[in-house]
């Protein structure tokens, strides 16, 4: 009988065993689901900045020193005031500004602009319609405009892959222009 009992015994610590080492397996499986979402949100931070900065390699870096954009501006050489005065300049209406403005403090690579920069660029904003289904912007195309959208949706895609749809109140198109490179994007318009 005493060795039944010791049997008993040595079940009961092993069956207590199992228990412990249970709880540990469902701890760590527990954290190992912790770690796995981080690396996926680290992943997708990855992915946005790739979508933004792809490496460059030595011959585009010697390729962008070679063609830096230059600014050329000068003044009228001849210019008759009266020939002027028929000349009406556009005028936008304070809603379309305060849009514009809105969209652009709204932009994560934008809102960091002095207020005076911000109202510069929105100054000189114009606007243009497109219909649907239109190239807005072509990846890989040089990029000189940065768009505000009014009105209307349009979807974004990279290497073929839809990215996103945006809608009114976005900005876009304006990494090419703040970080000197090709467009990162292809932008078409839905409606």
């Amino acid at each position: 009988m005493g060795t039944l009992r010791d049997l008993q015994y040595a079940l009961q610590e092993k069956i207590e065993e199992l228990r412990q080492r249970d709880t540990l397996i469902d701890e760590l499986e527990l954290e190992l689901d912790q770690k796995d979402e981080l690396i996926q949100r680290l992943q997708n931070e990855l992915d946005k900045y790739r979508s933004v900065l792809r490496p460059a390699t030595a011959q585009q870096v010697q390729a962008q020193q070679q063609t830096k954009r230059q600014a050329i501006s000068a003044e009228p050489n001849a210019c008759d005031i009266s020939e002027l005065s028929h000349v009406t300049l556009a005028f936008y209406p304070q809603e379309s500004k305060e849009m514009i403005k809105d969209a652009i403090l709204d932009n994560d690579f934008m809102k960091n602009l002095e207020l005076s920069q911000i109202q510069e660029i929105v100054d000189c904003m114009y606007p243009v319609d497109y219909g649907k289904d239109a190239c807005i912007i072509k990846e890989g195309d040089v990029g000189s405009l940065v768009y505000v959208m009014e009105e209307g949706k349009v979807e974004v895609t990279k290497e073929g892959m839809k990215l996103c749809t945006m809608g009114p109140g976005k900005v876009f198109g304006e990494l090419a222009i703040l970080y000197n490179c090709t467009r990162t994007a292809t932008v078409m318009s839905e409606y």
